[in-house]
This record gives C-alpha cells, sequence and structure tokens, in this order.
C-alpha cells in the first residue's frame, strides 16, 4: 500500500504541475493573440484609404499597365509559407503544410517565415530562396523586408506570380488555411479578402483628386505599399491563428490533466480506505482472538 500511494501522490504533483504550465501557456497565447488581433484592426483604416485611393488612380492608367499589375504566362511561382516559430498549437501546421502539395516542387520557390515552415521545407526537400524570422506580433517595419524580396524576384521576371500560403483566422476556434495570390495584382483586396464598395458617394469624392507628377508615377509610388500591407495583414492572421490554436490546445492540455488529477484521487484515496478498512479488520479480530 505505501508504495502505491507514494507513487499516486508523486504523479499528482507532477501532473498538477504541468496543468498549471498549460494555464499559464494559455494566458499567454490569449493575450498575444488579442494584440495580433489589435494590430490587424488598427492597421485597417490605412489598408481601406490606400485602397480607395489605389482603385482611382487605376482608372487614370488603364493605357499603361504597372509592371507589378501585369499577369504573364506562369513558368514559376514563388510561394510565401507562413508557419510557426514553436510548436504546442494543435494541428495548425500539419494542416497548413498539407496546401504545399498543390504546388508542383519543379517550378515552385519558396520564401518561408517560422522555424516551422523552414524545417518542413527542408525536411521535403524544396526550393527555398530565403527565410525570414518574424516577432509573434511583427511591426509593418519587419515585414517590408519580405515585401521588398518578393517584389523584386518578381519584376525581374525571377517569378510569374507571388502566391502567400498562410492561416487565415476566422475566429477563436476556427483558422483555416488559405492561399492569395499576391503578384500579379489583378483587383485589390485588404488581407486577403476584397475590399467592401463604399458608395457613389465615395467614388465622387475620390474622382476629384488630382495626382502630380502624374497618376501613373503616384501608382507606382503607392503599389509597394500596398503589397506590403496586404502581406503584413497576412502574416498577423497567421500570428492570430497560431496563438488561438497554442490557447485551445493548451485549455485541452489543462482540462485533461484535471481530468486525470481527479482520476489519480479518486484510486488514491480507494487505496487509503481500503488500508484503513484491512487495519480495522485486524484489529478486531486481534480483539476478539485474545477474548
Amino acid at each position: 500500500m505505501g508504495n502505491n500511494t507514494r507513487d499516486i501522490r508523486r504523479r499528482i504533483k507532477s501532473v498538477r504541475n504541468t496543468a498549471q504550465i498549460t494555464k499559464a501557456m494559455q494566458m499567454i497565447a490569449a493575450a498575444k493573440m488579442r494584440k495580433a488581433q489589435q494590430r490587424a484592426l488598427d492597421a485597417r483604416p490605412y489598408a481601406q484609404m490606400l485602397n480607395r485611393i489605389l482603385v482611382s488612380i487605376s482608372k487614370h492608367t488603364e493605357d499603361e499597365l504597372h509592371p507589378l499589375l501585369q499577369a504573364r504566362p506562369v513558368k514559376r511561382t514563388l510561394v510565401v509559407l507562413v508557419g510557426t516559430d514553436k510548436g504546442l498549437c494543435g494541428g495548425l501546421n500539419t494542416n497548413l503544410f498539407r496546401e504545399v502539395q498543390q504546388f508542383d516542387a519543379a517550378s515552385t520557390d519558396f520564401v518561408a517565415v517560422g522555424r516551422k515552415a523552414v524545417d518542413f521545407l527542408a525536411r521535403t526537400k524544396r526550393s527555398l530562396l530565403a527565410d525570414f524570422p518574424m516577432r509573434d506580433t511583427p511591426d509593418y517595419a519587419e515585414i517590408k523586408p519580405v515585401a521588398h524580396f518578393i517584389m523584386d524576384r518578381f519584376l525581374a521576371d525571377e517569378a510569374d506570380r507571388v502566391v502567400v500560403l498562410y492561416t487565415d483566422f476566422v475566429n477563436t476556434l476556427t483558422q483555416v488555411p488559405s492561399a492569395h495570390e499576391l503578384l500579379p495584382i489583378t483587383e485589390f483586396h485588404m488581407g486577403g479578402k476584397p475590399v467592401e464598395q463604399k458608395g457613389d458617394a465615395a467614388e465622387e469624392e475620390m474622382s476629384v483628386f488630382k495626382y502630380e507628377p502624374s497618376a501613373g508615377e503616384v501608382l507606382g509610388a503607392l503599389l509597394p505599399f500596398y503589397v506590403g500591407n496586404e502581406l503584413y495583414t497576412m502574416i498577423l492572421n497567421a500570428r492570430a491563428s497560431e496563438q488561438s490554436a497554442r490557447m485551445v490546445a493548451m485549455k485541452n492540455a489543462t482540462d485533461n490533466a484535471n481530468t486525470l488529477i481527479k482520476d489519480l484521487t479518486l484510486e488514491y484515496n480507494k487505496i487509503r480506505q481500503a488500508a484503513i478498512t484491512t487495519e480495522i479488520l485486524e484489529i478486531s479480530t486481534a480483539q476478539m482472538t485474545m477474548g
């Protein structure tokens, strides 16, 4: 009885310590998820105004398309794969990396964001051109080198299209692997999603703008900001998805640990009860024998 109860006490203590760790990780992930969501919301007014201006300018420059707007036959594809740096986030990376299979290995190059993406591409022997570290809630300045890299490849005809493969944040319980074609720009989006129409009044307001030195030059100056902002929003979505998946995974782990603690405690009490009952019987038997 002594060894059994001692082992169970040790297991209860070990599981309780694990539950404390997973609970703390759950709370940290929840805070980081809210921060990433807030960053995405804070960037929305800028993105909305930028898109409205770009739509207005593009209507004045239809005769001569900017190189970032020009579609061409696709011979090589560049995929920006946005994974996580750490694990413990359920099947998030597994579900995302499964989507890589839709891209032909012979004609596809990759840019990796996150250590898990780098490890996956190395393990599957895919063509990795560059990898970029990224914090849990990155600033726009951290996204700019990635945006410039993919635009340079596209403008140099080393990639005929650029696709961002990331996990889109739907809600706390739902994160969906998504592939969004970033280049060439065929229509203006906001974070990989269609832009909401603002109506005739907004169109009339934008139509009175005058562009100097010319609409084409202003468009050329703004398009890199659009590409960077799109990429920034999608990476923030991916980070919010990661923290949400980790929060849910840690909550499940904490719940499972608490259930195991209850089961072990019940087993411990049963063994103690049986031992006490046995001792009482032995004492009673001894007393009866002694008369």
